[in-house]
């Protein structure tokens, strides 16, 4: 006889705890547990019914709907930054850290956005989907009136960019990269050299950094009877050997290698090949972090004096609430002279 099929099962899906729960296990109103779990303002809860909420949540596993949430609040807590920044080296990305402990201070989740767009108002239109109360551009030169209009129309309250020029409708913090590399190209001059190499990151996301630092060291020398050549470098040993191993045909007596990172890596890749640094080529890097001091030699860098992440975050908080916030003072560039220059 032909056997009878097996009934099979599926798992059940896990049942989703809700407010309700929380309230029927701590004997409270769903609205008590509302008023406690988000710390709604204006609204008494004794210690002991807080306890009560609080331990009823902890036992269930319960965590608030944060689209729910913004919904009853008529706001987000969302500070959206896209992604670009964690490219941007050790300096900021320890910087960028700081600032999201300091937006949690003021009750803000810092979010990072992955997507990467060639056109601002396609950025503006993804990030605006999220309808987060503000947005933090590092890669602000990118930003447009238009893209922060179809924000601001989306209920975006705070727009804070780091951009060499103003844009409308956003606040601006000064940072213009072609001061880095205008800065090391204007030292590297005085010190005698004359065919300055600068450095082009060949990994994503760098390559808006690195352009207008180019251009800063190329404005600088066509002030002087110098020349600027960009040479090709990814972060790795077998690029910096490969760039070595050529620089007797490049030329070259100098090179702004990007940031530190790049230009421990290129330091030790020419003393490998026997090119003396910096009697032959002169290095200069940039962000002044702890490897540059550590370098045998000692890497000359241009050190950038940031804001305060606890400024930058208090700025933003008073921006989203008022519309309005004092201006924050702008990216300073600072040649911090060593053994390498």
């Amino acid at each position: 006889m032909p056997r009878e099929p097996r009934e099979t099962s599926t798992p059940a899906s896990p049942v989703s705890i809700t407010s309700a729960d929380v309230a029927r296990l701590a004997g409270v109103s769903r609205a008590t547990v509302s008023f406690v779990l988000n710390d709604t303002p204006g609204h008494r809860v004794s210690e002991g019914t807080r306890t009560r909420v609080l331990d009823a949540a902890r036992q269930l596993g319960y965590v608030p709907h944060a689209a729910a949430r913004s919904l009853r609040a008529g706001r987000s807590n969302l500070v959206l930054m896209p992604a670009s920044i964690s490219a941007a080296g050790r300096l900021v990305s320890d910087w960028v850290d700081d600032l999201h402990s300091e937006l949690d201070r003021h009750g803000y989740t810092a979010v990072l956005h992955a997507g990467r767009f060639a056109d601002p108002l396609d950025a503006a239109r993804a990030w605006a989907e999220l309808r987060p109360v503000a947005v933090v551009a590092l890669d602000g030169d990118r930003f447009t009136a238009r893209a922060a209009e179809l924000l601001s129309r989306a209920g975006v309250r705070g727009l804070l960019a780091f951009a060499a020029r103003p844009v409308e409708g956003v606040h601006t913090i000064g940072f213009d990269h072609a001061d880095i590399g205008a800065t090391a190209a204007e030292h590297l001059i005085a010190r005698g050299r004359s065919r300055i190499g600068v450095v082009m990151p060949q990994e994503r996301g760098l390559g808006t950094l690195a352009a207008p630092r180019l251009a800063g060291a190329e404005s600088v020398a066509a002030r002087h009877m110098a020349t600027v050549t960009p040479v090709e470098l990814s972060y790795t040993r077998e690029s910096a050997t490969a760039l070595a191993r050529r620089w007797p045909s490049l030329g070259l007596d100098a090179v702004f290698a990007y940031n530190d990172e790049y230009a421990a890596l290129l330091l030790h890749a020419l003393q490998a090949e026997g090119i003396a640094v910096p009697d032959e080529v002169a290095i200069v890097g940039s962000d002044d972090l702890v490897l540059a001091s550590l370098q045998q030699p000692p890497l000359t860098t241009v050190r950038l004096d940031l804001p305060s992440a606890a400024g930058v975050a208090d700025a933003l908080h008073e921006l989203i609430e008022t519309g309005k916030t004092p201006p924050v003072p702008a990216i300073e560039a600072l040649l911090i002279h060593r053994a390498t220059s």
